[in-house]
């Protein structure tokens, strides 16, 4: 189907406005992910492009076909826009069986029977229900009936995706592998896919492209690597990250970013700047010692959440609360001092009135 366009999108509920002058493109094969918190327009832009809700001006364009335009009066149905859609609540009908969910819209479409034995087959092998084709959704775990609303697409071949919230049901396990199902169904595809979440680890994970929306607008668009690194304001900043970044209010003078309790020398890339600001750095841009450095900063622990693979420190320095976050499974006393360093070049400076970050403004 190939490009998917919005243009001047605007929605509202009563004098409520959701989406405000939205601009949109997303690329033929690209999967773009849309984040936010709730209540930030991005379902009701997936559903905008989906047919299941009309704007109050704007064009919305997919491939080379207008399926809405306000000015001229053209509104496709949702069922003419040649359309693959998995929801939250996975949409299964209970009274038929699997096989029956995932071929009812091929019988639609006039496909033969040998075919759509074949694609049912090849759809329940991808998501590893083979045998199950007999079954009712009622028996069947969340996960089994998630993966029979992700064969129903991989039956149905689409060549653009719609994916709202799709794993917010699941638990943490399943939510870890149909992230990998989904991932594998749009390159297998090479269809076009529009996924929106809440949820940063799979946004990170799963796109070429996310858009960060905030109040119906956008805050920032990139890759995962940009949006992570290079926030271009402090609301992306925070949004992105887990743990979260640290931010903190200060001034650089004479190379020197000087926040109160904690002073960091600069490197000549960045002794340009000065006055105060708020700068910001990610817990693992934070080296830490368990044994005293020439040059580094003295803190104490005051509590480790160890997650596994990785371990969550919380420090001070004087009334300031620093995040850190090291490799490993780390056990430590309360109290216990550690020494930490700061990765000057990972600073991310961000202006106190207007939030945004110094370094985008600069070009």
């Amino acid at each position: 189907m190939g490009q998917i366009l919005l243009k001047g999108i605007v929605k509202s509920y009563g004098k409520e406005l959701v989406v405000k002058n939205l601009d949109l493109t997303v690329q033929p094969d690209e999967f773009l992910t849309i984040l936010g918190p709730s209540g930030c327009g991005k379902t009701t832009t997936l559903r905008m492009i989906a047919g299941l809700e009309e704007p109050d001006q704007g064009t919305i364009q997919l491939g080379d076909r207008v399926v809405f335009s306000r000015n001229d009066g053209v509104v496709i149905p949702p069922e003419a826009r040649g359309l693959g859609l998995i929801f939250q609540s996975y949409a299964l009908w209970p009274h038929m069986t699997v096989a029956k969910n995932i071929t009812l819209a091929l019988k639609e479409q006039k496909i033969s029977k040998s075919d759509i034995a074949k694609r049912l087959e090849t759809a329940l092998e991808q998501v590893q229900l083979t045998g199950y084709a007999e079954r009712y959704p009622s028996e069947l775990s969340g996960g089994q009936q998630q993966r029979v609303a992700v064969a129903r697409l991989i039956a149905l071949r689409p060549s653009l995706l719609l994916m709202d919230e799709p794993l917010s049901n699941l638990d943490a396990k399943l939510r870890t592998e149909m992230r990998a199902s989904l991932k594998r169904l749009h390159r297998d595809l090479g269809a076009t896919t529009v996924y929106v979440t809440h949820d940063q680890i799979e946004a990170l994970t799963l796109s070429d492209r996310i858009i960060i929306m905030n109040e119906g607008q956008i805050m920032q668009q990139g890759s995962p690597y940009d949006i992570y690194h290079h926030p271009a304001n402090i609301f992306v900043a925070e949004f992105i990250g887990d743990p979260g970044i640290n931010l903190f209010k200060g001034s650089i003078a004479n190379g020197v970013l000087d926040c109160g309790a904690i002073s960091i020398p600069l490197p000549d890339t960045l002794t340009e700047r000065s006055g105060s600001l708020i700068a910001g750095i990610r817990p693992e841009k934070i080296s830490v010692s368990e044994t005293a450095q020439a040059g580094w900063q003295e803190v104490r622990t005051e509590i480790l959440q160890p997650t596994g693979a990785n371990t969550i420190i919380e420090v001070k320095v004087g009334d300031t609360p620093i995040t850190l976050l090291q490799s490993g499974f780390m056990t430590l006393p309360e109290g216990t001092p550690l020494w930490i360093d700061f990765e000057a070049e990972a600073l991310s400076f961000f202006d106190i009135d207007t939030q945004n970050n110094l370094r985008n403004e600069a070009h």
